[in-house]
């Protein structure tokens, strides 16, 4: 139960970073879906925050995993008390270093790789039910995460397409 408890607090530090590069990230952007991105990431980092001290408040008093809806609903008092002042961190540190969208979406997806690998690794050694429940929801997210930047990337390298749809026809651009 420690070594749940431990790895929760990480993981919560780690969405506390995520989200300020995010935000950060989101007002250096200048297209307006990458800038809707990266808030609409900074949201969801915040509801990771949430649920995760929910559950880990959880389980130091004694009590069980929560499921993920349950620990969205009781931690809603941690998005109030949600960072205000936003710390520079290895990620803001790396964007202040380059601040270019291209940058910005490199570093999130990096991020998100290595949050991928992190909640897999958990999953793995999850016992209870509603342990693996809750830990399966934020993967997925993680994962969805890491879809969205992949095609937020593609647009800014003008591949043509952005989330599978032809963002402009190479045959209309060279008429």
């Amino acid at each position: 139960m420690e070594r749940a408890i431990e790895n929760l607090k990480i993981a919560v530090r780690t969405e506390v970073e995520g989200y300020d590069f995010y935000i950060s990230a989101s007002n250096i952007m200048e297209d307006k879906h990458g800038k809707n991105v990266f808030r609409h990431l900074s949201k969801e980092e915040l509801e990771h925050i949430s649920a995760l001290t929910a559950i880990s408040n959880s389980l130091e008093a004694g009590g069980g995993w929560l499921s993920y809806k349950d620990a969205v609903a009781m931690g809603g008092s941690v998005k109030r008390g949600a960072p205000i002042f936003l710390k520079e961190n290895e990620l803001t540190k790396r964007l202040k270093q380059n601040p270019t969208e291209i940058s910005a979406v490199t570093i999130a997806m990096e991020t998100e790789e290595k949050a991928v690998a992190f909640y897999s690794g958990l999953l793995k050694t999850a016992a209870a039910p509603d342990e693996k429940t809750a830990l399966g929801k934020i993967l997925d997210m993680e994962r969805n995460h890491l879809k969205l930047l992949r095609w937020e990337y593609e647009s800014i390298v003008k591949t043509g397409f952005w989330g599978d749809f032809m963002e402009f026809s190479v045959e209309k651009e060279l008429e």
